[in-house]
């Protein structure tokens, strides 16, 4: 693993080859392994480590970037050489802001930041995690699989990383992490489970619980029947909730705003969700991962996004803040300034909020609690192949997956042929009866965010699959 003191070496190194007015180096990477399973058995065992470097350069308002993994003097040197070649030949860009320093990047005083802190995300065993531990774990999945005549397919991965940047104004981050990973389907004949989890500490992730609930919902799911679509009261598991909310947040950005392209513009300050409804990003909560720096290195803060409904703010880069100070919509949109939620630079997107808090509700109900008050509803394990129908309205389609129940009486009453459905994410998290306490949750069609189960009045169910 690359260290911080080898990275300050490196840069040095750059800086001394580059004639740039300004130069910032991006590094990250590290060990990455995977087992994958199917049909019972382990067939793949891959482990790779690499690190890269990216070097963006600037000449009077014009920057390009270059990367190399290969940290020789040779390199080195043609990497600052191909990104100060580029970016001599760029058009002047009149929003690029000098790099920030370090005393920039700590941000202002902003009454929505917690702590500048994260909790520790690196763990020794998580790092020390070998293929034979890999293979134990895929054991009892597909001991479990066997035990209930099932087929079992998944990964069992593990990682350890590195981000950091440094610029030639002083400032310099380094982050580590450790991630291990889970992904369990079970098949049966006519139906399926599935389970997934991920965390920075190993011991929050139990392969062997994981592949006895993936297999329960496979078993209780089969034989499936067919019920007409329709609009339901829904009960959607977190990874289902975390799938389709995920939708949402590329319009969480001053520059969606900007582009009139999100479906906050004109909105914020308004009542827009349920009065259940509290959205944070932050990068310091204890269930979430990542650093606590954007891709320019300023500080994260921790924002209020919505509160009760309302829709409070959203993020910012250093160079859409500027913009929007000067734009005709800088009156409408609430605070406005760097919140350390930029990608690096050169680029398009601007900034996007990616440590989703669900703030917890009052009286939160677990899952069993929100089916045994369900008389008649549809229990969802997961999402999957969602897309954007109508961006405003923010209207999005998909189906449901690996374990859909149909719940009556206050019980599970038998698996149900899955559904697409066509929702808005406004009428959804406006009508939101009940939510569990949130936890981290993984989906396949969004990023980990920290979220609850949420049980939905009038979920729009548009057509019903022959599996």
């Amino acid at each position: 693993m690359l260290t911080q003191n080898q990275a300050a070496g490196i840069f040095d190194r750059i800086k001394k080859l580059s004639t740039a007015d300004e130069v910032e180096v991006l590094f990250s990477g590290g060990r990455f392994a995977l087992t994958r399973f199917a049909n019972n058995t382990i067939h793949q065992n891959v482990e790779d480590e690499n690190h890269v470097v990216s070097v963006r350069t600037v000449f009077d308002g014009r920057t390009a970037r270059a990367t190399t993994n290969k940290f020789d003097d040779e390199g080195l040197r043609r990497a600052v050489e191909s990104s100060e070649a580029l970016a001599k030949v760029q058009h002047p860009d009149q929003d690029l802001l000098p790099m920030p320093d370090s005393c920039e990047a700590m941000g202002s005083a902003d009454e929505g930041v917690r702590s500048t802190q994260v909790p520790a995300r690196y763990f020794e065993q998580t790092a020390a995690l070998t293929p034979q531990l890999r293979a134990q774990g895929v054991k009892k999945i597909v001991e479990v699989a066997q035990k209930h005549k099932l087929t079992t397919a998944g990964i069992y991965s593990s990682s350890e990383s590195v981000e950091g940047i440094f610029n030639s104004r002083g400032l310099s981050h380094w982050h580590i992490q450790t991630l291990a990973e889970v992904s369990i389907t079970m098949l049966g004949a006519d139906s399926s489970g599935w389970q997934k989890a991920n965390s920075p500490d190993l011991t929050n992730v139990n392969p062997l619980t994981m592949a006895e609930t993936a297999a329960k919902k496979a078993l209780d799911s089969a034989r499936p029947a067919e019920f007409p679509a329709g609009k339901y009261t829904v009960i959607l598991e977190p990874s289902a909730a975390l799938d389709i909310v995920g939708f949402m947040f590329w319009d969480y950005s001053g520059m969606s705003i900007l582009d009139q392209r999100s479906f906050l513009t004109g909105r914020i300050g308004d009542k827009l969700f349920g009065e259940n409804i509290t959205i944070w990003d932050d990068v310091t909560h204890p269930l979430q991962t990542g650093s606590p720096f954007d891709g320019e290195g300023m500080r994260r803060l921790r924002l209020p996004l919505v509160e009760n409904g309302v829709v409070k703010r959203v993020v910012y880069a250093r160079a859409t803040a500027e913009r929007m100070k000067r734009s005709e919509q800088k009156d409408k949109v609430g605070p406005i300034g760097p919140t350390g939620h930029g990608f690096p630079l050169p680029n398009e997107m601007g900034e996007m909020p990616l440590n989703i808090v669900f703030a917890a509700p009052q009286n939160p109900q677990t899952l069993d609690e929100m089916i045994a008050s369900t008389e008649r509803g549809v229990l969802v394990t997961r999402l999957w192949y969602i897309r954007e129908v109508d961006p405003y309205e923010k209207i999005v389609t998909g189906m449901t997956r690996d374990g859909t129940f149909l719940v009556e009486g206050g019980r599970i009453k038998q698996g149900v042929r899955n559904f697409r459905f066509n929702e808005s994410l406004i009428h959804m998290l406006s009508n939101v009866e009940t939510m569990s306490a949130p936890l981290r949750a993984c989906g396949e069609e969004s990023f980990d965010m920290v979220v609850p189960a949420m049980k939905i009045r009038d979920f729009n169910f548009t057509e019903v699959t022959k599996f």
